[in-house]
């Protein structure tokens, strides 16, 4: 099985229809009709993927995604938004609220499935769990960082801190999402802590220090790009 794909859309003839031809491609699929059960059951249970209409009865697909988006646990859940919008200014408010695509109704069922796929290969780790950029490399698996092929030593805040922003896959996480992921919701200090570990962060990351990338009044980001 390929991967687990909730499609949340009250149009039963759209949604069947994705559905079928999902599932003829080896991906487990399962439907829902209503924005509330539907944000529940994600919680509970995150898929690997989420196509989500925005017009739904209960909770609205944009309210969906924002919600998702501030829970730690679907915070990095990937979401492809569904809708019969064409206006650009829908467009820009799915993707400000971390809709990572954007399919506009009617759409091509071809179309569909080379970004389904596209999305999950963005969204899984590579076999051997490592990430590389620009002279960059983080093996997960073995939590050792390289920059230019030498070896960076990390505390393990350090080391959480620099994972927690290379998974968000360019996303920009804020000084208080950032504090909830890596200290806990139970951390009591200063906000400021955030950015006094970037400062070290960046100092030990020598030439890669650009990227992590100050979003200034928001929080950080790792440059995937």
């Amino acid at each position: 099985m390929k991967g687990h794909i909730l499609i949340v859309e009250d149009d039963r003839d759209i949604a069947e229809l994705l559905q079928f031809n999902l599932e003829n491609e080896g991906y487990r699929v399962n439907l829902e009709t209503h924005g509330e059960r539907a944000y529940e059951k994600i919680v509970a249970e995150p898929p690997d993927l989420l196509i989500l209409d925005l017009n739904l009865p209960g909770l609205t697909g944009i309210e969906i995604c924002k919600y998702l988006r501030e829970n730690a646990r679907t915070r990095d859940l990937p979401i492809m938004m569904l809708t019969a919008r064409t206006q650009e200014i829908d467009k820009i408010i799915g993707f400000e609220i971390g809709a990572d695509d954007y399919i506009t109704k009617p759409f091509s069922i071809r179309e569909v499935l080379a970004r389904v796929k596209a999305l999950l290969r963005r969204a899984k780790p590579a076999s051997n769990d490592v990430f590389q950029r620009a002279g960059f490399q983080i093996n997960f698996n073995q939590h050792r960082v390289l920059v230019e092929e030498a070896e960076v030593e990390l505390t393990p805040t350090e080391y959480k801190l620099l994972v927690t922003l290379v998974r968000g896959k360019g996303r920009v996480l804020s000084r208080d999402d950032l504090l909830e992921l890596v200290w806990g919701m139970d951390y009591y200090g200063e906000i400021r802590t955030v950015d006094v570990h970037i400062k070290r962060l960046r100092d030990k990351l020598g030439p890669a220090a650009a990227l992590i990338e100050t979003v200034k009044g928001v929080g950080y980001r790792f440059k995937i790009e």
